[in-house]
């Protein structure tokens, strides 16, 4: 067996989560640490998910790190290249980069008890001893392909968004996508200029808002460049318009009817003179339920004569055609999923803490963590972007900055008192009861959505405003953990710690 390598901190992921924590803890000194990344280099979604206009819809001077701000983004909400080159130009210039071991898809995670360490496992054979875990994959690592009979015996090219087949031309091509969220809406309109055919297969509708994501003129370039301050308003700007669509979804009665109004104007001017379409692509939900997405080349898209869509179930695949319920056949030589990811929250990776529980067993009725990032049985180990802190309007950025600096807080109270912290379980408990409240006469309660589990429980999402989650995140409070001094089994009295 490979001997283990030993580490004060192993992040899983090299992702912005991964990237932000790994830099976080370097500023206050632990420096001792490695980040095992899957893939074959730093990006995270943004390395694994590169179809074409695949791009943010959060605008760039908010989606970038509040450390790292850039004064030359080409546009408002840049295409992925461009968000891919600086978040690796982050990594090089805070000298993460040579603490990435790539091509490391981590297999398992196992508490030691007895010795208060992690054993992190890779499928390529390497074994780290660490003293704390940071799980930084996010909860949108993993692509789902619903299970539609006969799917497998699909006779054209098939493959998933998040793992686009670049070398497939879809130049006279007639193509099926099956989807309609958010890279959907971006990689429709692109392929629609060079497939033959193009027919989407639509679950349900969504509310749109509009996107002119034109570059930016010359002269407001250089006014981010020369101009001090400017920078920081503009952040400051995009932060609270972002915040006011959160408060849109918390309110949907008031602030959410209003803007709700203005999306179906939005989409009712794109649709004009076409009825049959609006009927199909209506949202029959209230608005803010599930994810506003944000084009304006979607429903045009979708208005060009060889683009169609369908909104019948689909009952099989069947050789080279899309069966749907009605028993319509409609052939296709390739199949896109489109189809998101798997939201379930449970890791992929098994990871077992203590009394050989594992995480899948502890989250048996729904994933929960003390703010998103720690789980009672799970000493020193920490999610990042875990259950409930996705954001609705917001900048995952500003939750993923705030996480870090909370782990790191975490990791120097354990590393003080010489061994591992875990939350205490009633902490944890009250805190999802309180967290499951605060979504009472919200939007995202009135429908069914990804955002919620198979028992109608949100799972996902952050119930509030980013300032809200980063004031709960700002300091740790020791006396809401237990601090274990290592090697000494769990009949050793609680460690104590100083601020």
């Amino acid at each position: 067996m490979t001997a283990a390598v030993t580490k004060d901190v192993v992040i899983v992921g090299a992702g912005f989560g991964g990237v932000a924590q790994a830099i976080e803890l370097r500023r206050h000194g632990i420096t001792d640490l490695v980040i095992l990344e899957a893939g074959d280099g730093i990006g995270g979604t943004w390395m694994w998910n590169d179809y074409p206009g695949c791009a943010c819809d959060v605008p760039s001077h908010l989606y970038s790190y509040s450390f790292a701000q850039r004064k030359d983004w080409s546009r408002l909400c840049s295409p992925q290249d461009e968000i891919l080159d600086y978040l690796r130009g982050v990594a090089d210039d805070h000298g993460i980069t040579p603490l990435v071991r790539t091509g490391q898809r981590v297999e398992r995670c196992d508490f030691d008890e007895q010795r208060g360490r992690w054993t992190v496992t890779t499928a390529a054979g390497e074994v780290y001893d660490a003293g704390a875990v940071v799980l930084a994959t996010g909860q949108l690592d993993r692509p789902a392909v619903p299970a539609i009979p006969g799917v497998d015996g699909f006779s054209g090219d098939q493959f998933h968004s998040a793992r686009w087949n670049h070398e497939l031309a879809l130049d006279g091509k007639d193509v099926a996508v099956i989807g309609t969220g958010a890279s959907a809406v971006q990689f429709v309109p692109e392929i629609a200029q060079r497939a033959r055919t193009v027919t989407v297969y639509q679950r349900t509708g969504n509310w749109m808002m509009p996107r002119k994501n034109r570059a930016y003129p010359r002269w407001a370039r250089a006014l981010y460049r020369a101009v001090p301050g400017v920078q920081a308003v503009r952040r400051t700007g995009l932060f609270l318009y972002t915040e006011s669509l959160t408060q849109a979804i918390r309110h949907p009665r008031t602030l959410g009817r209003a803007v709700g109004a203005l999306s179906a104007l939005y989409m009712r001017r794109q649709l004009s003179g076409d009825p049959e379409l609006a009927e199909k692509i209506w949202p029959d939900y209230t608005f803010g339920c599930k994810r506003v997405l944000f084009s304006s080349h979607w429903i045009p898209a979708l208005r060009q004569p060889h683009v169609s869509i369908v909104t019948d179930a689909i009952g099989e695949v069947d050789g080279d055609a899309i069966v749907t319920a009605d028993g319509t056949r409609r052939r296709a030589d390739v199949l896109i999923w489109g189809t998101g990811f798997d939201t379930s929250l449970i890791p992929a990776i098994p990871i077992t803490g203590r009394g050989g529980v594992t995480i899948a067993e502890r989250w048996a009725g729904g994933p929960h963590a003390y703010l998103g990032m720690t789980v009672p049985g799970f000493p020193s180990l920490f999610l990042m972007y875990g259950p409930n802190t996705n954001t609705s309007g917001g900048s995952i950025l500003v939750y993923l900055e705030a996480q870090a600096a909370y782990i790191r807080q975490a990791i120097t109270a354990a590393r003080a008192a010489g061994g591992t912290i875990e939350v205490r379980d009633e902490v944890e408990q009250a805190f999802d009861a309180a967290l499951q409240d605060r979504f009472a006469g919200t939007a995202w309660l009135e429908c069914d959505s990804w955002y919620r589990n198979q028992d109608g429980r949100i799972v996902t999402n952050w119930p509030d405003s980013m300032r809200r989650y980063v004031a709960w995140t700002r300091r740790l409070d020791p006396e809401e953990y237990d601090l274990q001094r290592s090697g000494h089994g769990q009949d050793q009295e609680p460690a104590t710690v100083s601020e």
